[in-house]
């Protein structure tokens, strides 16, 4: 049977391998998708919540899909001036990205 804490728990691994990728890696992209993993934790979070909660209802699952528009925009702005500084700079490493233009 599937609980509440089986749910946290594995909430709680996903976000801190997110928070591992976002600290560690230098790639931009993989930070990009660290974020994205960080932010489907929380979603975990919310449908569980909803489920299991004081008062269960459809309001978590319904922030969650809020949510998850709002990263799907997030995540194509993220790539478009990822590509951008690519271009300019030639390189995708977070800290070669330091400055705005040089």
């Amino acid at each position: 049977m599937v609980n509440l804490s089986s749910y946290l728990t594995v909430s709680a691994i996903l976000f801190c391998l997110g928070l591992f990728g976002v600290l560690t890696k230098r790639n931009a992209v993989i930070v990009l998708l660290s974020i994205e993993l960080m932010l489907n934790a929380v979603n975990l979070n919310l449908v569980a919540f909803s489920k299991y909660g004081l008062f269960p209802g459809l309001d978590g699952q319904v922030l969650t899909l809020f949510s998850l528009t709002v990263a799907a925009a997030e995540a194509s702005v993220g790539l478009a001036i990822l590509i951008t500084l690519f271009r300019n700079r030639g390189t995708a490493e977070v800290h070669e990205m330091d400055m705005m233009k040089r």
